[in-house]
């Protein structure tokens, strides 16, 4: 896989659904920077300020567009989207 995509990925590490998200990335080989803002309050309010809204983790991020949480990525993966977005 040629990665294209800057891939970024807010979580907690005691968040199933943030190992479930991490763990679709991780199987398809994607690289991603991950943000691990468990009990840091600041970084939690970037992550919000970040996707207008949105409080939950996980919260992921291609090419800086907010694409949502984790049944958000695993849609794209369903839907044949996620490869495109990654790779151009």
């Amino acid at each position: 896989m040629s990665q294209t995509a800057k891939v970024e990925i807010y979580y907690w590490t005691t968040c199933p659904f943030c190992t479930r998200a991490r763990g679709l990335l991780d199987s398809k080989g994607i690289k991603y920077d991950g943000f691990d803002i468990t009990g840091d309050d600041a970084a939690r309010e970037k992550m919000i300020a970040r996707t207008g809204g949105p409080k939950s983790v996980p919260q992921i991020f291609i090419n800086d567009s907010h694409i949502g949480g984790c049944d958000d990525l695993h849609a794209l993966e369903a839907q044949g989207k996620l490869d495109g977005m990654i790779n151009g």
